[in-house]
């Protein structure tokens, strides 16, 4: 009993006050500190207060020293008659602002000790408190500790100033960038990407058309360029699609042999040469396939939690998920709300993982003979709400034989909150499972 009342909560009153004394003593540490330190990873509430003037003396473009952060607490009414004292302190107990960094370093490990502690007794709450079933009590215990690991408390409030200081960083990586360098994951589609800037991060991407016009083998040119330029773990959850039919489809696209020769195995010696570098190629990066059926959101979300190093999800496709209260006595009457409710879902999961989120989705029979438009999502009228951008599929040739290039594919930019939307013409080769940019035709004699 004594131990469990003289148990204390993880900190470091050491680092604390080095890591305020360096920024006391040297102004130029105070940017990197701010980037990594949050008011709540201070354990005490006079640090924490000092720390919390200096942060806004710092959005304010406000010199930040021992006598103006002094004024700033008294103009706050913060101060106490000691304060003039305990930061002079500061400053004289701080070894060196050189090691700032490592300072700072201390006070967010005990920082994330504590949230670790106080989550598992919310946990444990939830256990014994009977608030749900396993899978729900799961779901927020994966969440709660994913909130730790993004270093966020899930419905923090953040002042606007702190925003925009994040918004502004944003602005000026955006001003580094050559001509033409777009700011999201590459689509492997290069005047795509020029009209919807990439795949971006928290962006719910949907990618519609009719059957047989090929959403899953563009979603797959998605994938692989991106997990090839980015470097990052690439998700993609297939359930119509086995993970042997995929891989098929990437390697045919990878090496430029007939999707049919693949089948039958009746290569020549050079097509085995172009088949081994494109395995070689493929299995250099992180993409992760998941040919699960029936999968819902939630499960995409826990299973996406866990990769550290995703930049991007893909899904195959919307309408065959399921809600997770979905039940086969109300599934039919009721999927409109339920493709709806998993828009919705979607969406939060982008925005939660920080990742772009690619989604198929199919078309209604409306579609079938002229341009695609955004209502003509099948099932929901949400999907049109939630999605930030919306790609739809058409194919002339599929309803008009006298077309004179019965290959060409338009990628029609629906929907765009980044910006404009429009026609990007694509050619589809049928032989490899695969869309490349309409002039760069791929000549099968190179």
């Amino acid at each position: 009993m004594d131990e469990l009342i003289n148990r204390v909560m993880p900190h470091s009153v050491e680092a604390e006050q080095a890591v305020l004394g360096a920024m006391l003593i040297d102004a130029r540490c105070q940017a990197d500190v701010i980037a990594t330190l949050r008011p709540a990873d201070f354990y005490l509430e006079t640090n924490r207060d000092i720390y919390e003037t200096i942060l806004d003396m710092f959005n304010k473009a406000q010199d930040a020293d021992p006598v103006t952060v002094l004024d700033q607490m008294r103009r706050d009414g913060i101060a106490t008659d000691s304060t003039s004292r305990y930061l002079v302190d500061l400053m004289n107990i701080t070894p060196t602002a050189a090691n700032a960094m490592a300072y700072a370093a201390t006070v967010k490990d005990k920082s994330v000790l504590r949230a670790i502690a106080e989550t598992s007794g919310e946990i444990t709450e939830l256990v014994h408190g009977g608030g749900g079933t396993a899978a729900e009590v799961l779901e927020v215990a994966e969440q709660k500790i994913f909130d730790i690991s993004k270093g966020r408390t899930s419905g923090d409030l953040e002042p606007v100033s702190r925003v925009l200081q994040q918004a502004y960083q944003k602005i000026t990586e955006a001003s580094k960038r050559k001509e033409g360098e777009i700011p999201g994951l590459t689509t492997g589609l290069s005047d795509l990407d020029q009209i919807t800037l990439g795949l971006n991060d928290s962006d719910f991407i949907v990618i519609a058309s009719r059957p047989g016009i090929g959403k899953t083998s563009i979603a797959l040119n998605m994938a692989l360029a991106a997990a090839k330029e980015s470097g990052k773990s690439v998700a993609f959850f297939s359930l119509e699609m086995g993970g042997d039919q995929l891989v098929k489809r990437l390697l045919s696209s990878e090496s430029f042999v007939n999707t049919k020769k693949l089948s039958t195995g009746r290569l020549s010696k050079e097509e085995w040469s172009k088949l081994g570098a494109a395995a070689a190629s493929i299995s250099r990066t992180k993409l992760l396939i998941s040919s699960k059926p029936a999968v819902t959101v939630s499960e995409m979300h826990a299973q996406c939690r866990r990769i550290r190093d995703l930049g991007l999800v893909v899904i195959d496709y919307l309408q065959l998920m399921t809600s997770a209260g979905e039940t086969s006595r109300n599934a039919q009457q009721n999927r409109t709300q339920v493709v709806g409710d998993i828009s919705r879902a979607l969406k939060i999961m982008a925005k939660d993982l920080h990742v772009p989120v690619v989604c198929l989705a199919q078309l209604s029979r409306e579609a079938a003979t002229r341009r695609p438009m955004a209502h003509d999502l099948r099932e929901s009228g949400s999907i049109e709400q939630d999605a930030d951008i919306i790609l739809g599929l058409h194919r002339e040739s599929l309803y008009n034989d006298e077309v004179e290039n019965p290959d060409e594919t338009e990628c029609i930019v629906l929907k765009n909150r980044h910006g404009e939307t429009g026609i990007v013409r694509l050619l589809w080769l049928a032989d490899y499972t695969t869309y490349t940019s309409l002039d760069r035709r791929y000549d099968t004699a190179n």
